[in-house]
């Protein structure tokens, strides 16, 4: 790292609200990430999530559509594909040859960066490396071996040395046990916190095991397309959390005998009834007009779900933190069916629905639509208002109604949305001008039910 003259140090390698994706197909949004020289990180995520793609941004491969990835400060693209590869390695999946390359041919490839041409003579240098590469890595043995007759494990180390023989401060290895029975996975990482501890290398890891990245990775990053979480496997690996990504319940905690924290598979202990009864809240937002809201609803202890929302939006980060279940859609996306069929699996589920003062445009029109519907089956519905910072000045309240909230002014479906917004009146929906009014009007509604229900729950 970089002294910077305010005392603070510069990170080696940064991104910066980078967002990316293949024609309309978002496949990263505003991911930020430091790496300190030294660090040992693990990317985080399910299959699709972008892992690979952001590890392929971070060593200028790909080209972010909006933001920055800075190496050592720099923008990446501006060094060079030979100045970035004499700094960055990347160990691949896998790696097929055409030609029957023996390993040490292989690994004398990673010296490429460091010649004038690609077929130039290697230095006497250049081969005490590419030795000390081989023994490092514990391939030694395996020199005049053709790589492309080598076992999985046996490939992955000698990828390895390839990168290590480029003498770089950042090895990005994308899935490295991936395919690998559990005594290569073991080595593996064993090889890579070795080469962490020994040469100071900054490590950043694609890890599809979390078992594995809680035992040798100090920091993970829970990625979905974004990143969720960051920080240690203790604050990263929450069952709620890893829930909401990944789909499916866990059990996260200390072995016997062991010092690192374990993902198991669901037990078989009961279902809490309490918790089962205050699942009732489901929440509709976006764009940040939910997140005074969802702080209140976890700070007073109320359980909800919240969604649909997209990838990227600020109410849905915070919503996976809070959140029972939230209904994910893809960044940019409008509400796609898939996603809808779910809001409408959360409603009857819930005793209450709240519609935040979310602007309404033709992606999540349907969302508007589904808080109808739910109200014609008798769910009670709150609308939130807007804060008096976000009203128009434009548009006055409806008249005789000094609370209503000024929809018009967050309608850009022609009028559609307004539309709805007073049929859910008519429906008996309950404005309400204030986060802290929807607290009391919880209370004494939601309260005494709650608490029965809970108790009935109790005495069977």
């Amino acid at each position: 790292m970089v002294a910077l003259e305010n005392g603070h140090q510069q990170p080696l390698l940064e991104a910066r609200h980078v967002s990316f994706g293949y024609s309309e197909q978002a496949l990263l949004y505003d991911v930020s990430l430091a790496a300190s020289s030294g660090e040992m990180i693990a990317l985080l995520g399910p299959n699709g999530a972008g892992k690979t793609t952001l590890l392929r941004l971070l060593s200028g491969v790909l080209r972010p559509q909006r933001g920055d990835v800075l190496l050592q400060g720099r923008a990446v693209h501006t060094w060079g594909r030979r100045e970035v590869a004499r700094r960055v390695a990347v160990v691949p999946q896998d790696l097929q040859m055409p030609f029957a390359f023996t390993v040490e041919h292989m690994v004398n490839m990673g010296r490429t960066p460091f010649q004038s041409t690609f077929f130039a003579s290697s230095t006497k240098e250049d081969e005490t490396i590419v030795q000390e590469a081989m023994e490092t890595a514990g391939i030694g043995d395996l020199a005049q071996r053709v790589f492309n007759e080598l076992s999985g494990g046996e490939r992955q180390r000698v990828m390895i040395a390839m990168a290590l023989a480029q003498q770089p401060s950042v090895l990005l290895l994308d899935e490295p046990t991936a395919h690998l029975d559990i005594r290569y996975q073991i080595e593996t990482l064993e090889l890579v916190q070795r080469l962490h501890q020994q040469r100071g290398v900054t490590v950043i890891a694609a890890i599809h095991d979390l078992n594995l990245a809680a035992r040798y990775f100090p920091r993970l990053l829970l990625f979905q397309r974004g990143i969720v979480a960051d920080g240690s496997p203790a604050e990263v690996l929450a069952p709620a959390l890893l829930k909401k990504v990944y789909g499916v319940a866990v059990q996260v905690g200390i072995m016997r005998g062991s010092v690192h924290l374990s993902v198991l598979p669901p037990g078989e202990e009961p279902r809490d009834p309490q918790k089962e009864v205050n699942s009732r809240i489901h929440v509709i937002a976006g764009g940040g007009s939910g997140e005074v809201l969802m702080r209140a609803l976890a700070d007073e202890g109320y359980a909800f779900s919240a969604g649909a929302l997209n990838v990227g939006d600020s109410d849905h980060t915070l919503a996976l933190r809070l959140a029972d279940e939230v209904v994910t859609e893809q960044p940019y996306a409008p509400i796609s069916e898939a996603s809808l069929q779910r809001v409408r699996r959360a409603l009857q589920r819930v005793a209450l629905l709240i519609l935040c003062p979310v602007p309404i445009g033709p992606g999540n029109l349907a969302l508007v639509q589904e808080a109808v519907v739910a109200a014609q089956s008798g769910i009670p519905v709150l609308l939130l208002e807007a804060p008096e910072s976000q009203e128009s000045v434009c548009v006055s309240p409806t008249p005789g109604d000094e609370h209503s909230p000024s929809w018009a002014a967050r309608d850009y479906t022609g009028g559609q949305g307004a539309m709805l917004l007073e049929e859910l009146k008519r429906l008996g929906a309950v404005t309400l001008p204030t986060v802290q009014d929807v607290l009391e009007w919880l209370r004494q509604h939601l309260a005494g039910e709650v608490f029965t229900d809970a108790a009935d729950s109790a005495a069977l």
